[in-house]
């Protein structure tokens, strides 16, 4: 989930930047689908950065067919929350706020585009994601959907 930021007014100390995304969780048998980036180590809830105008569906059904091969229905998309954390500890000042949807699909899933791998995620693999999934792992293994 890479892309622009703007600028949190107001922010004490040094200028603080949102990056604004979407993201699919996708479970399944107490698994979430995780994407690895060619070049990277941490896997990420699928999704990406909204394009200027685009609602959050919009967002949601285009990073997933470029990054997954398939494609949300349309209309079946449910906010599940909106989460907010650094992307790293080594940058504080660089906020990922990502709206998470699940959301039924058609096609089979594939790795495409920028992603080399896919893969099922449990939460033992919490450590493999970025802060902001892990505010996600937490609360679906809280609710007893990620063991």
């Amino acid at each position: 989930m890479t892309g622009a930021a703007d600028s949190i007014p107001g922010a004490p100390g040094p200028a603080r930047r949102l990056i604004d995304t979407v993201a699919w969780v996708h479970l399944r048998d107490g698994t979430v689908l995780g994407a690895r980036t060619r070049g990277k180590e941490l896997f990420y809830i699928p999704g990406g950065k909204r394009h200027a105008g685009e609602s959050d569906e919009q967002t949601l059904l285009r990073e997933v067919e470029e990054e997954l091969t398939v494609a949300i229905v349309p209309g079946t998309a449910v906010h599940m929350g909106t989460y907010e954390a650094p992307v790293d500890a080594d940058t504080p000042e660089v906020v990922v706020r990502m709206a998470c949807y699940t959301g039924d699909y058609r096609g089979t899933l594939a790795a495409a585009g920028e992603i080399e791998e896919i893969r099922r995620l449990t939460y033992a693999d919490r450590d493999l994601v970025p802060p902001v999934d892990r505010l996600v792992f937490d609360e679906l293994h809280a609710e007893g959907r990620l063991p």
